[in-house]
Formats: C-alpha cells, sequence, structure tokens
C-alpha cells in the first residue's frame, strides 16, 4: 500500500498556526451569546466544532495537494461537516409544550462548522465577514425579538401602571 508522505512536526507553521488558532478564537466568541443565555451548546461546543471543521479542512487540502487529486474530492467535506452537525443539531432541538426549543443554537452551530472550514481553507474575507454577520444576527435580532416580547434582553418586563 502506498501512503502519503508525513508531514513532520517541525513543517507546522504560521499559516497552520493562524487557521486553526483562528477557528478556535471565532468559535469560543461565537458560543459565548449561547453561554451568557445558558443554552445547551456554548462555548466549548462552538469552538470544537469550529475548530475541528478547520483542522479536517486543512488536512482535505493537505492530502489533495499530496496526492495530486486523483481520485479525491475535496467538496466531500462540507458532506462529512454537514452531516455531523446536522446530528448534533437534531439532538439540541427539542419540541416541548407547543414550542420548538434550541433552534437557534443548532443554526449556529452550522454557522461555527462553515466559519472553522472557511479558516481552514484561509478564505479571510469570507471568515471575517461570516463572524461579524452571525454575531450581529445573534446579539441585535435578540434585542428586537426580546422588545416584541414584551422582554429586555430576555427577562419578563414588569407591567407599568396601568398596563395588564
Amino acid at each position: 500500500m502506498e501512503l502519503n508522505d508525513p508531514v513532520l512536526i517541525h513543517w507546522m507553521d504560521w499559516d497552520l498556526l493562524s487557521r486553526l488558532g483562528a477557528a478556535a478564537i471565532l468559535g469560543i466568541l461565537l458560543g459565548l451569546d449561547r453561554e451568557l443565555r445558558g443554552h445547551e451548546a456554548g462555548m466549548r461546543t462552538h469552538a470544537l466544532i469550529c475548530f475541528a471543521a478547520a483542522a479536517m479542512t486543512v488536512s482535505i487540502i493537505a492530502l489533495y495537494g499530496q496526492l495530486d487529486g486523483t481520485r479525491m474530492d475535496p467538496l466531500r467535506i462540507f458532506e462529512a461537516t454537514g452531516a455531523f452537525v446536522g446530528i448534533i443539531g437534531a439532538g439540541l432541538i427539542v419540541f416541548s409544550r407547543g414550542q420548538v426549543h434550541n433552534l437557534t443554537t443548532a443554526a449556529h452551530l452550522w454557522v461555527a462548522a462553515v466559519i472553522g472550514i472557511a479558516c481552514g481553507a484561509a478564505q479571510w474575507p469570507l471568515v471575517v465577514v461570516a463572524a461579524i454577520v452571525s454575531l450581529l444576527l445573534l446579539t441585535l435580532l435578540r434585542l428586537v425579538e426580546d422588545k416584541d416580547d414584551g422582554r429586555v434582553l430576555g427577562r419578563k418586563r414588569e407591567p407599568r401602571d396601568g398596563e395588564a
């Protein structure tokens, strides 16, 4: 059996560390909102998914380059990541008392995986835009939803005088 050449530890460089490090840090930041609100998938879960997606992407890109693209489809990384995050997301989503819970958390895990893939592929403009937009969506839209429900930052607003 013919194997690819090993990648020695002294070949580790700043490019690899920046790809994986950015994924881990962004995963932590993406999970911070969920953690602060007491949801199931918090900083550790988001960081691990984002980091794992980046590591898988770096690995598949390196293997593709080493094997000269013979009988290999590097885009299958999206399929594997999607299936894995789908399983985790399905386990998080709960239907209770006529309401769906943890749907946003499951969707946010998918965003963390996509950002991890982008970090692994060193698609830095995509990483920046995706991280900023997802953080804004989570925080700003939460404020809008809370005001619409008569709540402020997740807490039920006390009725004022004259309100029922």
